[in-house]
C-alpha cells in the first residue's frame, strides 16, 4: 500500500507540475502575441502619420513655377538644375 501511496504522489506531483507549465508556457505566448500585434499598430500609426505629413506638405506648399514654366522647387522629382541655373544667370 506504501508503494500504491508513492505512486500516487508522484502522478499528482506530475500533474500540478504540467498544468503549472502549461500555463506558464500559454501565458508567455500569448504575451508575445500581443507585444507583436502592439509593435504593428505602432508601426502602422507611424506610417500614417508619415503619410498626413507628406501630403500636408504637398498642400501647403504649392508647385514653385515662374513665368517660363520651370519648377524651382528642388523638392520636386521635376527639378531641372541646369534649367534652373540658366534662369537664374538670366535674372543677374
Amino acid at each position: 500500500m506504501a508503494a500504491s501511496q508513492g505512486v500516487n504522489v508522484l502522478r499528482y506531483s506530475a500533474l500540478v507540475a504540467g498544468l503549472f507549465y502549461g500555463f506558464s508556457h500559454q501565458s508567455s505566448i500569448t504575451a508575445t502575441t500581443r507585444r507583436a500585434e502592439a509593435d504593428r499598430e505602432y508601426a502602422r500609426q507611424e506610417r500614417l502619420i508619415e503619410q498626413a505629413r507628406a501630403e500636408w506638405k504637398k498642400k501647403t506648399q504649392p508647385q514653385e513655377t515662374n513665368s517660363t514654366g520651370i519648377i524651382t522647387d528642388p523638392e520636386n522629382p521635376k527639378f531641372d538644375l541646369e534649367a534652373f541655373l540658366k534662369l537664374k544667370a538670366g535674372e543677374a
